[in-house]
């Protein structure tokens, strides 16, 4: 089987893709596009969308979070990415279906973030596979049209970013009732934990967000499936966009 993955450096999609292969034992090969320039590059490659994760198994394309793990639980049905019990099944399903909203919870906060502070952007290219032997600081120094672009795209302004921080503590919590219930975190891995355990650990790369989730079950549970990740982004909110973190988890 011949398997490679396209991506976006920092994309926490692709991370759940690449946790996944690895979860089956799937060797793959990956090759990161240029954020923004993804869109066009994704339909230049014969993909229908314009989103990653995009993979290539044997020369089928099959593209975006949710195709691709059923795909990868077509070609090799063992080890699991769904519980046998249909009951179970169905609540993991339903976790699986809230991460893709979910996952716009980073990626429109971390546009606006990197908008403010470029050079952050170095720290999220160290595991990049661009294929190309440009120097990080080139990169940084041109990349004010990507996240122009980026930012554009992804409604990163002020009113959307700062409601986005308010949902994270209701993100939060339904995480770690997920977690309370067994359908995330559980012996048994599934799809909804390498969904959303991506989300929450690029959230955990801000110096302002992390305090307030490290903690917390969700936060535990993304450092369990990704011990290490790449990127930090230092304070950069205002402070009174961060007053919805400080209020006392539920006990």
């Amino acid at each position: 089987m011949k398997v490679k993955l396209y991506g976006v450096p920092g994309s926490h999609p692709v991370k759940g893709a690449e946790l996944m292969l690895d979860y089956k034992g799937i060797p793959y090969s990956r090759r990161d596009l240029f954020p923004v320039a993804s869109r066009v590059l994704t339909r230049a490659l014969g993909f229908k969308g314009n989103r990653v994760p995009a993979i290539k198994i044997d020369g089928r394309r099959v593209q975006g979070s949710h195709d691709v793990t059923r795909e990868l639980e077509a070609v090799k049905p063992d080890p699991p990415l769904f519980p046998a019990d249909p009951a179970a099944r169905a609540a993991v399903e339903e976790a699986e279906a809230w991460s893709d909203p979910f996952q716009q919870v980073p990626r429109g906060i971390i546009w606006w973030a990197l908008k403010r502070e470029p050079g952050a952007q170095e720290s999220f290219l160290n595991d990049a596979k661009l294929g190309i032997p440009l120097p990080t600081g080139m990169l940084i120094k041109t990349s004010g049209p990507v996240l122009w672009g980026a930012q554009r795209l992804n409604d990163s302004y002020d009113p959307t970013v700062q409601s986005l921080i308010a949902q994270i503590p209701e993100s939060l919590d339904r995480i770690d009732a997920w977690i309370a219930e067994g359908v995330l975190g559980g012996a048994q891995p599934n799809a909804a934990d390498f969904q959303i355990a991506p989300s929450v650990r690029l959230l955990m790369t801000f110096d302002d967000l992390r305090p307030a989730i490290e903690s917390r079950p969700a936060g535990q549970h993304a450092q369990r499936f990704i011990p290490q990740a790449p990127g930090r982004i230092p304070p950069v909110f205002p402070a009174e966009w961060l007053a919805p973190l400080r209020a006392p988890a539920p006990s």
